[in-house]
């Protein structure tokens, strides 16, 4: 029934709940996540009286929070990104700071041992010049070493990191989960949202966003389902997944990311991004597994190259050189989940053709197939991959062993523990092998206009040491004799190509007359000889690496100029996306931010409707005593 009284009351309580929800909002100006409230009126149905209608006051609709879900989405999708790129600058950092210093830097190291190779070239015969170098031999495995430790370091506290992530991220679920019961159970008293904990729950959201990247849909019912990765339910309703960790199939040691969600247990690794979680696994595929496999490139480059040449000269005892440096095999992992007993041992066959990739090899049921970890790319394999025949792919020499089974899997690391098994094994002085083990000569009564070069140990294994004499039967022909004039090998002339002999190769050039000869002779008594040091010194700077178009020392340069572009290219990223977050940030903040100017306008305002009710419930009651005095 419309009258002064039910109007004026419906106006004081309504303005009463205005109140409370303004003062509610003031209270809440510095609470994380809270959304300022509004309260809705509406007009009560009016009533018809005769020739028009009569109101009968007003009624709050709800208490609606100012809350915009797609800038609410816009911000978490931004302050994950920032997360991601803060993770991976701050890691990024570390490695640029490990590599790139100046004084104890890699290629500072390599060009300490590169100076010691030329001083033993300048003093062949000095032993402190040896002890030097092999002293700055000892200082770059050190320095290598170092480096793949710290590296070891870094990827501990990822994978540490990953776990305490993993643990977080799984309460955080169970929480918005338990919040979707919640709301359900607040919407079902008066079927009325109720704000604080819409709240509640997207500041779990947000929260959760600075873990991993997450994506919603709501229910009819009020609930939020919340994903990640590509899709993979984290929330459903009032369950939650657990996200836990495991080790590699491969190599236990890697951390890998599995969600349980009571059927089985899905490995979702390569799916995650944003927030954290997103960050440490990009900086542990982009920068922090190349840079280990990089420094196991060059040190197995720098082992294999000085111990090969090494091994092609003489020591200052007269003897053929020996390895100095001990390095580290391929890695193997077969994957834990093969049915076959299938194994691969793995050699390096070229260091020109190494790469910094890791690879994995898969059998089909009919065929073995080879492919990078890091593009998935195809790599094509050469050879049977038998002991006779091995397959042979960027500079891997392959063998298989057993039986395999179809989907049979396993990871081959080729550079990956180079460094972990390096170290310098050659420690007498006098066995650097500074001299080069021939010395040639051409007889002074040749007529012909043919030379030879200074030759080289084919295979050092197989060389017969001793002095010999090749000589031209004609033109066309030569025969080489020992120093007992005994034959020992004969063929025919061609201008430039190699003659091989008892482990020995020397090319001869022009054209010879008949009867010419050349003396081929032992250097034993060489100890003034150089050539040999040289080799090693000329091997340290020339291109060899990527099928023979990079040096060494520019490989190196390269690795550090890589590590600082990613660093500085993280580094800026993560600042222009700190704007971005800034500004998704300011745009939710105006919406569903508290004005508190705004508030005590509209405390005053809302007091002065409430006064003004409560007189219109005044004056009615003035009105119905006067009645009443009237019908006394």
């Amino acid at each position: 029934m419309a009258d002064m009284l039910t109007t004026g009351v419906s106006g004081l309580l309504a303005f009463q709940r205005a109140l409370d929800t303004t003062s509610h909002n003031i209270a809440n100006a510095s609470t994380e996540g809270y959304s300022r409230q509004q309260v809705d009126l509406v007009t009560r149905p009016p009533e018809a009286y005769g020739n028009g209608w009569v109101g009968t006051g007003v009624d709050v609709a709800t208490v609606r929070r100012q809350f915009d879900e797609i800038l609410a989405s816009q911000a978490r999708v931004a302050g994950s990104g920032f997360q991601q790129l803060d993770t991976f600058s701050t890691y990024a950092t570390r490695i640029d700071n490990l590599f790139s210093d100046a004084n104890t830097g890699l290629a500072t190291t390599l060009q300490n041992f590169m100076s010691a190779v030329q001083t033993v070239a300048n003093a062949p015969a000095s032993v402190p010049s040896r002890q030097v170098l092999l002293s700055q031999a000892q200082s770059l495995v050190d320095r290598l070493r170092s480096y793949d430790n710290s590296i070891n370091s870094i990827s501990s506290q990822i994978s540490s990191q990953l776990q305490s992530e993993a643990g977080t991220i799984s309460t955080i679920a169970a929480n918005i989960a338990s919040v979707n019961q919640q709301i359900v159970a607040a919407q079902g008293v008066n079927q009325q949202p109720p704000n604080d904990l819409l709240d509640q729950r997207d500041k779990l959201l947000s929260q959760l966003a600075t873990h991993v990247n997450v994506s919603t849909v709501a229910q009819s019912d009020g609930m939020l389902n919340v994903f990640i990765g590509t899709g993979q339910a984290l929330v459903m309703g009032a369950t939650a997944a657990k996200l836990v960790t495991g080790g590699d199939q491969f190599d236990p040691s890697r951390t890998r990311l599995l969600l349980q969600s009571g059927g089985p247990t899905t490995d979702i690794t390569e799916t995650i991004t944003g927030g954290t979680v997103g960050g440490l696994l990009q900086f542990g595929t982009q920068m922090l597994d190349p840079a280990r496999n990089a420094i196991g490139q060059t040190a197995a480059t720098l082992a294999t190259l000085v111990n090969n040449q090494q091994a092609a000269g003489l020591d200052l005892q007269g003897q053929l050189g020996t390895a100095m440096f001990a390095i580290g095999a391929v890695n193997v992992l077969p994957s834990t989940l093969n049915a076959g007993t299938a194994s691969a041992s793995v050699t390096r066959s070229s260091v020109s053709a190494l790469t910094t990739a890791d690879y994995q090899l898969l059998y089909d049921g009919a065929n073995w197939q080879l492919s990078r970890v890091d593009t998935g790319a195809a790599v094509a394999m050469g050879g049977n991959g038998t002991v006779a025949s091995p397959f042979t792919a960027d500079g891997l020499s392959i063998v298989i062993n057993g039986a395999p089974t179809a989907g049979d899997r396993m990871l081959i690391q080729p550079t990956r523990t180079a460094v972990a098994g390096m170290s310098v094994i050659l420690s007498q002085p006098e066995k650097v092998a500074a001299a080069a083990p021939l010395l040639t000569s051409a007889a002074t009564a040749n007529t012909g206009n043919a030379s030879i070069d200074a030759g080289v140990l084919a295979t050092p294994a197989a060389w017969v040491r001793g002095d010999y004499t090749l000589s031209f039967t004609n033109a066309t022909t030569w025969q080489v004799t020992d120093s007992s004039n005994v034959v020992v090998a004969t063929g025919a002339y061609s201008a430039g190509s190699p003659i091989v002999f008892n482990g020995v190769r020397v090319v001869v050039s022009g054209t010879p007359a008949t009867g010419d000869s050349f003396q081929v002779k032992d250097n034993a008594g060489g100890s003034g000889d150089n050539r040999n040091a040289l080799q090693i010194a000329a091997l340290l700077t020339k291109p060899v690496l990527n099928g023979g178009t990079v040096s060494l020392g520019d490989n190196v340069g390269r690795l550090v100029s890589n590590i600082g572009v990613q660093t500085s290219q993280a580094q800026s990223g993560r600042d222009a996306q700190q704007i971005v977050m800034n500004d998704a940030n300011s745009a939710i903040s105006s919406v569903a931010g508290v004005n508190l100017d705004e508030e005590a306008a509209n405390l005053m305002r809302f007091q002065q409707a409430y006064q003004a009710a409560a007189k219109v419930i005044g004056v009615a009651n003035t009105l119905f005593q006067s009645l009443l005095d009237a019908t006394k």
